[in-house]
């Protein structure tokens, strides 16, 4: 598969960020949703802040109080054997490592501009930020889709009761309207169709499961974007695959005379993160097409392999222009690279 980075990636790194915390450091900035407004393309940075511990003996977790607004902090003794620290993301307690009970970092979201799609201005000040008791460890992963005139946002909103799937809007990202959760936890990774289809709105979701089943890629419908119903698996993991493990909605489906063409994340037994695609009927988007067998993009440059937590690749939003699909995608859960694919070259890996 022909991919072509950006010879000056990354395009945007921790340092390029300001932090909006005194006493903390940006760690990540990552993940971004995507639009173009005008003469700008833009970036919804999720950006991680983590504050500095003056002893490296004891780490901190960050929480956003929503009832008095403030950012509250709870301490960790590296040496309580209580809690696992292995996975620097993360605090989990001992022999839990598929749960964790908080984070070493809080996000939230900040917007990028540029007028060449790869030279960056980072805004100074958060576009969203954790305002509710379900986001108090933070909001995380937007999508941005277009419809009509307005750019809707779906993000994950985080805290202790879960991850559900969060909607928001804007027509400038300058200002943003807030709809509450729209999928209650466990449940993230939701994107939406950038169209109705016979009067419905369409949206792809992955709820994780805690007891049966696995983190598999569902869709459901809406009639006003906010409620959903008519939910159905899509399409599942694969085996001994580069996405035996789970795989995620990467971003607002792009339309193709073949059909709805969806670039997806997938990650292996061993966390690493790849990109593959996905083709679904126009008339029928719960109708699966073709699907690659190998991965369109994975992590092998070195800002891709080393990082906070490396082997990553995910894209979460790009800019179609003809045949090209100008990616924009995290790498190793710290910076934002772009790469170049070509529409034909992805519709040729697809198979029935």
């Amino acid at each position: 598969m022909r991919v072509e980075r950006y010879p000056h990636n990354p395009i945007i790194t921790p340092a390029d960020v300001t932090p909006h915390h005194a006493d903390f450091e940006v760690i990540a900035a990552f993940n971004a949703g995507v639009a173009v407004l005008g003469d700008e393309t833009i970036l919804l940075l999720r950006v991680a802040e983590r504050p500095h511990s003056p002893n490296p003996q004891f780490i901190y977790a960050p929480i956003f109080a929503a009832k008095d607004r403030q950012l509250q902090m709870k301490k960790f003794d590296l040496s309580d054997v209580t809690y696992d620290y292995r996975d620097p993301r993360v605090i989990s307690l001992s022999g839990h490592k598929d749960t964790f009970e908080f984070l070493t970092s809080l996000s939230y979201f900040r917007v990028a501009r540029s007028k060449d799609g790869y030279n960056f201005t980072v805004d100074t000040e958060p576009f969203m930020y954790p305002e509710s008791e379900f986001e108090s460890f933070g909001i995380e992963d937007a999508r941005v889709t277009k419809i009509e005139n307005t750019f809707y946002i779906t993000y994950s909103m985080v805290s202790p009761m879960g991850i559900g799937v969060g909607l928001a809007s804007t027509t400038d990202f300058r200002t943003v309207q807030r709809h509450g959760m729209v999928l209650a936890p466990e449940n993230k990774d939701g994107v939406l169709f950038p169209e109705t289809i016979d009067g419905k709105y369409y949206a792809l979701h992955r709820p994780v499961p805690k007891s049966n089943g696995q983190p598999e890629v569902w869709i459901a419908e809406s009639l006003d974007l906010i409620h959903w119903g008519q939910h159905q698996p899509l399409f599942g993991l694969r085996p001994n695959s580069w996405d035996s493990d789970r795989i995620g909605a990467g971003f607002s489906p792009i339309a193709t005379p073949a059909g709805w063409l969806e670039l997806y994340h997938g990650a292996d037994k061993n966390s690493r993160y790849c990109m593959g695609a996905i083709l679904l009927d126009k008339a029928n988007p719960r109708k699966v097409l073709s699907r690659t067998k190998g991965p369109i993009l994975e992590p092998t440059q070195s800002y891709e392999v080393n990082g906070f937590f490396g082997n990553v690749v995910f894209g979460c939003g790009a800019v179609v222009h003809g045949d090209g699909v100008q990616m924009y995608y995290g790498v190793a859960d710290t910076s934002m690279a772009c790469c170049t694919l070509s529409l034909s070259d992805i519709m040729a890996e697809l198979h029935s």
